[in-house]
């Protein structure tokens, strides 16, 4: 697998820009030039939408606040959020898969219909009236992901899980006693973890980038900072058509996460899956 990633040039650029995020997330404390939520004075003047020089690398904004510092501290949303609504609902959805593909009959039915209803619930919608009835947080932001976005999981893991209880070691398992857990999380769950693994990638995309939607609509954390926060209050106070230092570095920085997400999902899904390799492409 490490072969695999090093000569695939996706999966070296998605690890390597993760990875700079992980960092950054780590030691932002220690490499923010001021402190994200200081009002800064220059001359007893509110430095207030200052583009970016020497003194502000990035610029200011309109409340009067380092953009590059903002930017840094940010990085730990998007890790928190991404990495642990991946982690949630790709359990969720592959208990679900698994419980549905290995009893099948009216249990397969009645997890599938639910799976169908969520599949019929637009997300912002139904995150907007979640968030508002639990409050606006990160833990809240991530229990709403979470509670959504298991849905394609659960389907594919259940399309595995079918073609895996049919196999002789599943029969043998049965004949030699084996219980229903036993069989489901010893014997099939091993054979589905690859994909499982799969959609923890995608599902930090996704995560990040409703995250950063959420708080654009003004539903984010307001205690904490995130790319998508500094994007709505640059909208809100008019920024975006007068200071594009302060759009331009959150958004890019959410684009470059997602995008490298989506490439370390896409690589590993041709390491899991063969046959989506191009030819020449070295193993």
């Amino acid at each position: 697998m490490l072969r695999f990633f090093f000569r695939n040039p996706l999966a070296l650029f998605g690890t390597v820009i993760l990875i700079s995020f992980v960092l950054i997330g780590i030691l932002a404390p220690y490499l923010v030039p001021y402190d994200p939520m200081e009002t800064l004075y220059i001359d007893g003047k509110l430095a207030r939408s200052l583009p970016p020089s020497r003194l502000y690398l990035f610029g200011t904004t309109h409340f009067g606040r380092d953009v590059l510092s903002q930017v840094i501290i940010g990085t730990r949303v998007a890790l928190i959020v991404g990495s642990m609504a991946a982690i949630f609902l790709t359990f969720i959805g592959t208990n679900i898969g698994l419980i549905a593909g290995y009893f099948g009959g009216r249990i397969d039915n009645v997890l599938m219909r639910i799976t169908d209803i969520a599949f019929g619930i637009p997300f912002i919608p139904f995150a907007i009236l979640l968030i508002s009835l639990l409050g606006p947080s990160i833990s809240n932001i991530i229990i709403t992901i979470s509670a959504l976005l298991w849905r394609t999981t659960a389907r594919v893991i259940r399309s595995q899980a079918l073609s895996i209880r049919e196999r002789p070691y599943i029969t043998a398992a049965r004949v030699s006693g084996g219980g229903h857990l036993r069989i489901m999380y010893v014997h099939i769950l091993p054979n589905v973890l690859p994909m499982s693994f799969l959609y923890i990638a995608l599902g930090i995309a996704l995560a990040t980038l409703f995250e950063a939607s959420l708080s654009f609509l003004g539903f984010g954390d307001p205690r904490m900072i995130s790319w998508g926060q500094m994007l709505y209050y640059a909208f809100i106070t008019g920024s975006t058509r007068t200071a594009w230092w302060t759009v331009i570095p959150p958004g890019f920085c959410i684009a470059l996460f997602v995008i490298a997400a989506f490439a370390i999902g896409q690589a590993y899904e041709q390491l899991v899956n063969p046959r989506l390799r191009g030819r020449g492409q070295p193993f």
